[in-house]
């Protein structure tokens, strides 16, 4: 492309998919249906930890209706997992959490199914259990999985007894550096399991054909990534499961792994019928993938002047009763309690551990908010200890360009500064203690781009419309969109020209997933590669007929050109179809991978970060002195997004993002007593809602990455991960206490303020 402006790359233009939800016809794998379609349930563990004595399915087949019941008995003991495999599709002989599949029925309606499930008889035997991930650590601790040296795994991941990962970073002198320092501080920071909140619950409608092939429509976030998990659960080659994704009611990586799909494939092959599982939300507070539990505990030196000289951090974070993304998350925190500070003497160790509670998983910026919270939660407390403005210590410590990342992989593009500066200063900064009940608090924070392959075709079709088709699914963020303003600004159309279509396996190019704020990236860099096979295509066609050299082929205003030569692109279409197969590409893209050094990192599957970016959070809150209900007044975001693409999603990510970073701060958690979810509601588990939720105000800084199209960065997960610590530091500075446990409620603020008066 030239220098020229952007048309459609960088506008704020309306949705590709905005007309079919606003009217309601847009399709959601729940609302998806096939004819003679049955209906699946399943029944669930009463038991945290036990062996299963009795299982008797008798009395629910015996119900009119009826027309499967599975256990484990019924299907081959495949284990599988995203780190580990661990788990099976139903448990066996032990169940090792509340909430455990234990049995699946498909009926010819949802109360006949759900009557079956109450049928079902089971005894247990109760086994030792564990629910705490420091007393799982313990010599002597009930193991939640016995057998775990059998179990096929990673190798990049350190494992023993309940510890399903153990990953490290190090750098410089630690001890060296904690001699050399004025002050040493060590704090302890908690935070508690918190759900995505989707709007639309996990889904999955399976349907086999005669040749046993299998089809299954659902919400998933990794279509490839399930295909290949149910071939591996059904016993088949990949080439026979299918997965098509209708629309997804959000996702947030709480869809990134198997949900109900291998129980609807395995009910919809016994009954030979179609079948559909849909999720309640008692079954999604209870076995889904919310963020992980962690307790962080941080010991940081620093220089009279607030300069950080060392660093330890040991992050401990609660998998749940399988291990699912739990290591991986776990190393990535590593990253995020280093911070995008400049720390010569480092050394910080995360560990996974099994409970006997939930599966956890990779909600939105795995390990982000929990490792923010400790970190910039520390930065405040060091400096009001030195007497040292809190914006003013973490400028004299951030990454400047050139620096070196924990990995020792050389950091560009890099403008935290700015973002610091622009927040703080929109907010106000300088009247920090605004009167009483009132403070104001920062967070500042780095994030990657995930990388993975992703592809795209696309079509220029005779009417001069253009199809692209990719194996990224629309998650909602707009990311689509993003990537087809892209596609339109180098095919020279409008984005009215441009369709995607649905992600179906068959038909649709490989894509690493919807996941780590990548689409728009990495589809829009695919694009870019297909677009520019294209314009190869057209010069070789039309330029001999123009006899002109086809370096002088332009692509604009929806036609191409050369010179006063001037054919519609509907017309260079039709042409090429009538003289040949068409216009049709294959674009693909993956990011590379920075050079770092490997003797830095130990057991870590994602050491060196690409295409990071950096963003702060400033916040002005009230709180009241009697109940400690917290009221926001301002929120400000200062997000580096690299190139904007599409401003207005990009900003409505960023208010989304808040939204579930306030949740977590203030009044989300998945509660547990004795290994059962408490709050398995959405009366008890508490989200904000409209009226909770202020305006944020979003400042879109545009510090090209190298990577990205046109410079762009992945925007969708950072928005979630500074709330927590923002609104723990202008807490702190309204009430003078300090809250070191997630959620901050209202009760816990009274309570500490009680405490420190007596």
């Amino acid at each position: 492309m030239s220098a020229r402006p952007h048309r459609v790359a960088g506008k704020r233009l309306k949705r590709i998919d905005g007309l079919g939800k606003v009217t309601g016809k847009y399709v959601y794998a729940s609302d998806f249906a096939l004819p003679g379609m049955l209906f699946g349930k399943i029944l669930r563990s009463d038991e945290a930890h036990a062996r299963i004595v009795r299982l008797d399915v008798s009395r629910a087949l015996a119900l009119p209706g009826v027309r499967t019941v599975l256990t484990a008995k019924d299907i081959a003991p495949i284990r599988f997992g995203t780190a580990i495999r661990d788990r099976t599709v139903f448990a066996a002989e032990v169940v090792r959490f509340r909430g455990e599949a234990i049995a699946a029925v498909a009926a010819t309606s949802l109360e006949i199914a759900e009557a079956a499930v109450r049928a079902i008889e089971v005894e247990y035997e109760p086994l030792p259990a564990v629910f705490d991930i420091e007393e799982a650590l313990k010599p002597g601790a009930p193991l939640v999985h016995p057998g775990w040296s059998d179990y096929q795994a990673l190798p990049v991941f350190d494992r023993e007894g309940n510890v399903s990962g153990r990953s490290a970073m190090a750098g410089g002198d630690v001890e060296a550096g904690f001699a050399q320092s004025y002050r040493v501080y060590e704090h302890h920071f908690t935070t508690q399991p918190v759900h995505p909140g989707y709007t639309e619950p996990r889904t999955a409608i399976a349907s086999w054909d005669g040749n046993g092939d299998v089809s299954v429509w659902c919400n998933t976030q990794l279509p490839f990534d399930m295909k290949n998990l149910l071939a591996e659960v059904l016993d088949l080659p990949a080439s026979k499961v299918r997965v098509v994704v209708p629309g997804i009611g959000g996702g947030f990586g709480g869809k990134l792994r198997v949900g109900v799909e291998h129980i609807a494939a395995w009910l919809a092959r016994r009954s030979n019928r179609p079948v559909k599982v849909m999720t309640t939300s008692e079954e999604e507070l209870t076995d889904a993938y919310p963020r992980q539990p962690t307790v962080i505990t941080l010991k940081t030196g620093v220089s009279e002047d607030g300069l950080l000289l060392a660093r330890e951090a040991r992050v401990l974070l609660d998998c749940g009763a399988y291990a699912n993304s739990g290591p991986a998350t776990a190393a990535i925190a590593l990253q995020i309690v280093a911070g995008p500070y400049r720390t010569p003497n480092f050394s910080y160790e995360s560990v996974a551990i099994y409970t006997n509670k939930g599966a956890t998983g990779s909600f939105r910026a795995p390990a982000g908010p929990m490792g923010n919270f400790a970190v910039e939660s520390q930065i405040d407390l060091i400096a009001d200890d030195l007497g040292i403005d809190p914006l003013e210590l973490r400028l004299r410590n951030v990454y400047r360009e050139g620096d070196k990342g924990p990995a020792g992989d050389v950091l560009t593009s890099v403008s935290i500064e700015d973002s610091l500066r622009r927040a703080a200063d929109a907010i106000g900064w300088k009247d920090r203690r605004p009167g009483p009940g009132r403070g104001k608090g920062l967070a500042c924070s780095w994030w990657l781009t995930t990388g993975g392959s992703s592809g795209v075709y696309v079509k220029i079709n005779p009417d001069g419309t253009v199809t692209v088709v990719s194996g990224a699914v629309e998650l909602g963020s707009g990311a689509m969109t993003g990537a087809a303003q892209i596609l339109a600004e180098e095919l020279g159309v409008d984005l009215t020209d441009i369709t995607a279509t649905d992600v179906d396996t068959n038909l649709s190019p490989y894509d690493y997933g919807a996941q780590g704020s990548r689409t728009a990236f990495s589809v829009g860099n695919a694009c870019i590669a297909a677009a520019k096979d294209l314009r190869r295509q057209i010069a070789e066609l039309v330029a001999p007929i123009w006899g002109v050299a086809p370096e002088t082929i332009r692509l604009e205003d929806k036609g191409v050109t050369s010179g006063n030569n001037r054919l519609s692109l509907a017309e260079v279409a039709a042409l090429s179809q009538r003289t040949g197969g068409g216009l049709i590409s294959h674009g693909t893209s993956i990011q590379p991978m920075p050079v770092f050094d490997p003797t830095r990192v130990k057991n870590h599957p994602l050491p060196a970060w690409t295409s990071h970016s950096f963003h702060t959070h400033a916040v002005d809150l009230s709180v009241d002195e009697v109940t400690g209900e917290v009221s926001i007044n301002r929120y400000v975001v200062a997000q580096d997004v690299g190139f904007a693409i599409n401003p207005t999603y990009i900003e409505g990510q960023i208010e989304g993002g808040v939204a579930q970073g306030i949740g977590q701060a203030l009044s989300e958690e998945i509660v547990y007593d004795g290994g059962r979810v408490s709050n398995a509601n959405l009366t008890d588990y508490k989200m904000p809602t409209m009226m909770d939720m202020p305006r944020v105000e979003c400042i879109l800084i545009e510090k090209p990455s190298v990577n990205g199209p046109y410079g762009a960065k992945g925007v969708g997960e950072p928005p979630c991960i500074q709330p927590p610590a923002a609104i723990a530091n202008a807490i702190a500075a309204a009430t003078g206490v300090r809250i070191q446990a997630l959620p901050i409620t209202a009760e816990k603020i009274a309570l500490a303020r009680a405490q420190d008066e007596d």
